[in-house]
C-alpha cells in the first residue's frame, strides 16, 4: 500500500508541476495543437495518480491480491508510456513517439480492469 501511495503522490506532484510548466514555461513556444497534447498528458497523469491512490487503498483492503498489485503496476506503466510519450512528442515534434502512446492507453485500461476484477473477487 505504501508504495502505491508514494507513487500516487509523486505523480500527482509531477502532474501539477508539469501542468504549471506547460502553462507558463511553454506558452508561446508550442503550437496550440502541441499545447493540447501536453495538457492531455497532464490530465491523464493526474487521473491515474488518483488511480494509484485508489489502488493503494484497495491493496490495504485486500492485502493478498495480486490483481491489485498488477493494477497499480499497469497504471504506473500507463503514466510512463502514455503521458511520457505525449510530453516528449509535444516538445520534440517527433511524431513517431505517438506510436508509443496507445501502449500506455492499453496499460491504463488493463489497470482499471484488474482493479475491477479484484473488487469482484474480493
Amino acid at each position: 500500500m505504501r508504495m502505491f501511495l508514494l507513487l500516487g503522490a509523486i505523480n500527482g506532484f509531477l502532474a501539477v508541476a508539469l501542468g504549471a510548466f506547460g502553462a507558463h514555461g511553454l506558452e508561446g513556444k508550442l503550437t496550440e495543437r502541441m499545447m493540447d497534447v501536453w495538457e492531455k498528458a497532464v490530465d491523464y497523469q493526474m487521473f491515474h495518480s488518483v488511480g494509484l491512490f485508489v489502488t493503494a487503498f484497495a491493496a490495504n483492503l485486500w492485502r493478498d491480491s495480486k490483481l491489485v498489485k498488477w493494477a497499480g503496476i499497469m497504471m504506473l506503466i500507463g503514466i510512463i508510456l502514455f503521458s511520457g510519450s505525449l510530453y516528449a512528442l509535444s516538445t520534440s515534434g517527433i511524431t513517431v513517439l505517438g506510436f508509443i502512446t496507445p501502449f500506455g492507453g492499453v496499460s491504463f485500461l488493463a489497470g482499471w480492469a484488474l482493479l475491477g476484477l479484484a473488487a469482484l473477487r474480493n
